[in-house]
């Protein structure tokens, strides 16, 4: 007689999971955030700005911007491709180029003067381009946007990156960290 009531009881159990995996199909989970790109070094793009030390060399040592197409001009060696390289292989392409001709021991150094911008979108109070500053959370992102408005969502958010060329978008929490050229996005709550 047990036998007889648990089979009603599995019967009932089995289509109440079918009904909720049936309503999650369309569920997909968050992409994940990111963080093996935060563990490399910076990787140069368009809007970033370049302190370019030239040892001995006065005249050629300034800041330089890398421009939209992710080139940098410099004095006598013209247009330098910087776009997706580290400050480190970007001197020793600079280096290459002053040694073709121009220096004959050039002695180069490449930092970061000014890290691209980021961008906050969506239920914040001053929505837009900002600074990004090493270390950044997408939450001092969203305070330097101003904060939250009454209306936002605040345990995650949209964002966007480009990771190796390609632009990538997925939900992170806002204790994850950001780097120069994201878009947070900050979605309002239903």
């Amino acid at each position: 007689m047990a036998d007889e009531m648990e089979q009603p009881v599995r019967v009932v159990s089995l289509i109440f999971a079918a009904i909720l995996a049936s309503g999650c199909t369309s569920y997909r989970p968050p992409a994940p955030a990111f963080h093996p790109q935060l563990v490399g070094e910076h990787t140069i793009d368009s809007g970033d700005h370049l302190r370019i030390v030239v040892y001995g060399e006065d005249d050629l040592s300034s800041q330089y911007a890398v421009d939209q197409a992710g080139y940098l001009t410099m004095p006598l060696i013209g247009d330098v491709p910087a776009r997706g390289r580290t400050t480190g292989e970007l001197r020793s392409v600079i280096e290459a180029r002053f040694r073709d001709g121009f220096l004959l021991h050039p002695s180069v150094a490449v930092e970061v003067a000014q890290y691209r911008p980021l961008f906050v979108m969506g239920a914040v109070g001053a929505a837009g381009r900002h600074d990004y500053i090493p270390g950044m959370t997408v939450q001092n992102a969203i305070a330097a946007a101003g904060g939250f408005s009454a209306s936002a969502d605040q345990e995650s958010v949209d964002l966007t990156r480009s990771v190796n060329g390609q632009v990538m978008t997925g939900r992170v929490l806002i204790t994850d960290p950001v780097v120069p050229g994201d878009t947070v996005v900050v979605r309002p709550r239903y």
